[in-house]
């Protein structure tokens, strides 16, 4: 991997849809603020009365029963979204022949996306559905037996919400080029509906880069994989990015000051981490990639049955790691910790002297930004990051001794630090940043803040951080490592 990146808030009125026993939101879902322009769906006239207690029914979709159907009015045209709690009793990521349940969404007959559900817990999802006109239009969800792991019988969705962005707004021009995803299906790696149990492309967020052009943008698509089959090894990629899921940007388009792709600006990150142009089909303007590498990158030309169209509606904010869309999406953590798990990846038990992967909650998680001088030297002298243990005498490392494993990217980045099982922050005696070459060049570096710092807890979601320090830390061939942080006396 060379290249790139519990409960919340609601507004509007719930109600009960069409005798499907769903709720439809009328206000944004997640929180999420509503563009101008931004349109509702709402339930047709006499679908229902207001669910009681503020507590959305669930639908229960199973095995072999039949497909659950909602009807609801579009106000105005523009691009669909849709938000809604998924949970698949008996389903866990982490157990062999039961890792998901696969939902398939159909709009108007339809078919837009897959729905892999990894947990027996409620989890929000958002998902693109496209561009739809005003009206009355029918969401039917469909239990995929096809493609859902046998130990998977049913699964319930609730708290459903279709928010329509008008195509002229902000957002709504981010979901008209988002891109659709297909699954992975390579011989090597065995069975038909592979991103149903490994690698599965759960989760995507955009960002709005500048463009050479006045008036332009480029906008860019990134996913989150579960994992990555191949590529960087699990330990190293703890190391260096903080995380065992694979973050990738997959999509790049430049769109002119009308909203408009300018034509052939569209590319995509193809095997071996190549930025090719993309030359494949698009629906609308989005086009049509493929999970076609077991490090998960891209291809242009489509062919697996498995769809996935998660709704990019979240961006990335300036100054944060890529790893933030995690922290603010914490459900991923338990599904990345249980991929390593079932794949036999972490070692028992967990020892920090070692290089192998420990149990992920025996890790301190951090953010650090820091700069080298000169810049063209980022990826040759590295940042490690160095915990001392009241009454321990090591000094545990992120990079586990090995310069290559260091994090040799100028930004905030963020890395992780084995610690011995049971470790908390009271257990901290410091935080030290290291200047670790690999190649020795007599470059420097500045460390100017720690963003964050937390543990896992027992269900493998973040605590709190207990760390925003921001200074100015130069570290030189002469003065390689510096004190970031200690508790208070």
């Amino acid at each position: 991997m060379k290249d790139i990146r519990r409960s919340r808030p609601r507004t509007g009125t719930r109600g009960l849809v069409g005798g499907a026993a769903m709720v439809l939101l009328a206000g944004p879902a997640l929180g999420l603020a509503a563009p101008t322009g931004a349109a509702a769906a709402v339930p047709q006239a006499g679908a229902g009365s207001t669910a009681h207690g503020g507590h959305a029914p669930e639908v229960t979709v199973r095995r072999g029963g039949p497909a659950r159907t909602v009807p609801f009015v579009v106000r105005g045209p523009g691009e669909a979204v849709l938000t809604l709690d998924s949970r698949a009793p008996g389903v866990s990521w982490g157990t062999a022949g039961s890792e998901s349940a696969v939902v398939s969404a159909y709009v108007d007959g339809r078919y837009t996306t897959d729905i892999v559900i990894p947990s027996d817990q409620p989890t929000t999802r958002t998902f693109s559905l496209g561009h739809l006109e005003r009206g009355p239009h029918r969401l039917e969800f469909r239990f995929a037996a096809d493609r859902s792991p046998q130990g998977a019988r049913s699964a319930r969705l609730g708290a459903v919400a279709v928010q329509v962005y008008g195509e002229t707004t902000d957002m709504g021009l981010v979901l008209r080029n988002a891109p659709v995803y297909y699954g992975r299906n390579l011989p090597e790696l065995g069975t038909a509906f592979q991103s149903a149990t490994t690698d599965a492309p759960l989760y995507s967020y955009h960002e709005v880069l500048p463009a050479k052009t006045p008036g332009h943008k480029v906008l860019q698509y990134t996913v989150i994989w579960t994992n990555e089959d191949g590529g960087t090894n699990s330990p190293a990629l703890m190391a260096r990015w903080g995380r065992t899921t694979d973050i990738e940007w997959a999509y790049d388009v430049e769109v002119d000051a009308q909203g408009k792709p300018v034509p052939g600006s569209g590319v995509y990150q193809a095997a071996n981490h190549q930025t090719l142009v993309f030359a494949g089909g698009h629906e609308g303007d989005r086009p049509l990639l493929e999970t076609c590498t077991s490090n998960n990158n891209l291809c242009d030309v489509v062919d697996d049955p498995m769809r996935f169209s998660p709704a990019p509606v979240q961006e990335l904010p300036a100054g944060q790691p890529r790893e933030h869309m995690m922290d603010v999406n914490p459900w991923l953590y338990p599904v990345m910790a249980q991929e390593m798990t079932r794949e036999g990846k972490i070692e028992s038990p967990s020892d920090p002297a070692t290089p192998g992967l420990g149990d992920q909650r025996t890790y301190l998680y951090l953010a650090v930004a820091h700069t080298a001088a000169p810049s063209t030297d980022a990826g040759s002298v590295g940042l490690s990051i160095g915990v001392r243990l009241k009454g321990d005498p090591a000094l545990y490392r992120s990079n586990h001794v090995d310069p290559t494993w260091s994090v040799t990217r100028e930004g905030t980045a963020a890395t992780t630090v084995e610690l011995p099982a049971g470790t908390t922050q009271s257990d901290i005696e410091e935080i030290v940043a290291l200047r670790t070459p690999v190649v020795e060049t007599g470059a420097s570096l500045t460390v100017t803040a720690v963003t964050r710092a937390f543990f896992l807890g027992e269900d493998y979601l973040p605590s709190a951080s207990f760390l925003d320090w921001t200074g100015s830390t130069v570290l030189t061939r002469q003065a390689p490592s510096a004190t970031l942080w200690a508790p208070a006396s």
